[in-house]
């Protein structure tokens, strides 16, 4: 559910795990954990532990995930184009969902 928008927030710059926490509403901290995981995992996002103390994690766009927030932000692009589309719909809907 968040995936889109961690990579999309990681477009601007490599951020902290406590930033995207902070950034992403509505997303438990083990939810977000897990897709990051995935992430790292697939190859779309580097995982670099920074030396402080306590020891933070930053989080950043491999190239592959760069060419995926690309997409999604042309998704994103799509769907605000046709905004005014998608709510008429959801209004003759709702007005007779039978």
């Amino acid at each position: 559910r968040c995936t889109l928008r961690v990579i999309l927030m990681l477009r601007s710059r490599p951020h902290r795990f406590s930033e995207l926490r902070r950034s992403i509403g509505g997303v438990s901290q083990q939810m977000l954990t897990r897709t990051l995981k995935i992430l790292v995992r697939d190859g779309m996002l580097t995982r670099t532990v920074l030396p402080t103390v306590p020891p933070q994690v930053e989080y950043g766009l491999t190239g592959l995930g760069g060419e995926l927030a690309d997409e999604g932000a042309r998704l994103g692009d799509w769907a605000f184009a046709r905004l005014a589309e998608i709510e008429a719909s959801r209004e003759t809907y709702d007005a007779d969902p039978a």
